[in-house]
């Protein structure tokens, strides 16, 4: 009997990143994002005067104009990193919110949050949504994946985006492979996956952990 094909990886974040994330993977993947980023009309002005910021997502950045050297309090590696490029002078938390609560409380200056409008947890700072995350419908080649037989890792990196896709994933005839980045993201799947893992903690570099010990288990 021929071995079975090597499974796919669904990628669903917007387009760039999921392409960054094939790249580092290095398996066949097909790029379906479930979200648009649609920027939100602000009073930037406010952004771009404040003492400080809080960054729980890399697409909030460019809405607080020029870093100039300010304090920036990020989530994450990946999120400090825009932040550093955009020159602002980072601390950078543990990838959740909760670990931000310290650092909050540490600050020396008044902070602001530019954020997402779905954002699920609320920071003890004022904030200011900037950007929307719109549903997109999966494109055709990712409805074919989701109907054949060949295995799929799915990777879900919010509990909003793993929502939408289970419910885009109800029926799916493919054995699907689930990686979450948090326990809230995998309770948030209600559609069948015939394995399911967590990362280690919420990164990006964990997800990618996560999701090569998927692939290696599958090909084993």
């Amino acid at each position: 009997m021929p071995p079975a094909p090597r499974p796919l990886l669904l990628l669903t974040r917007p387009e760039a990143e999921s392409r960054r994330v094939a790249a580092r993977i290095g398996a066949e993947a097909i790029i379906a994002p479930v979200l648009r980023i649609v920027p939100v009309a602000h009073d930037g002005a406010v952004l771009q005067r404040a003492p400080g910021l809080v960054f729980t997502s890399a697409q909030a950045v460019g809405a607080a104009g020029p870093g100039c050297g300010r304090p920036a309090i990020c989530v994450g590696e990946r999120t400090a990193e825009a932040a550093r490029q955009a020159g602002f002078a980072v601390t950078v938390g543990q990838g959740t919110a909760d670990s931000l609560a310290p650092l909050i409380a540490a600050s020396g200056v008044p902070l602001i949050h530019p954020h997402g409008r779905h954002l699920a947890q609320r920071l003890p700072v004022p904030g200011m949504v900037v950007y929307d995350q719109q549903p997109l419908a999966l494109t055709p080649r990712a409805r074919a994946a989701l109907m054949g037989g060949r295995a799929l890792v799915v990777p879900v990196y919010s509990p909003r985006s793993s929502r939408l896709l289970s419910v885009m994933a109800q029926g799916a005839r493919a054995p699907i492979r689930l990686v979450a980045i948090s326990d809230r993201a995998d309770a948030a799947w209600t559609a069948p996956a015939d394995r399911r893992v967590v990362a280690d903690v919420p990164s990006g570099q964990a997800m990618d952990a996560a999701i090569r010990r998927m692939l290696a288990a599958e090909q084993s």
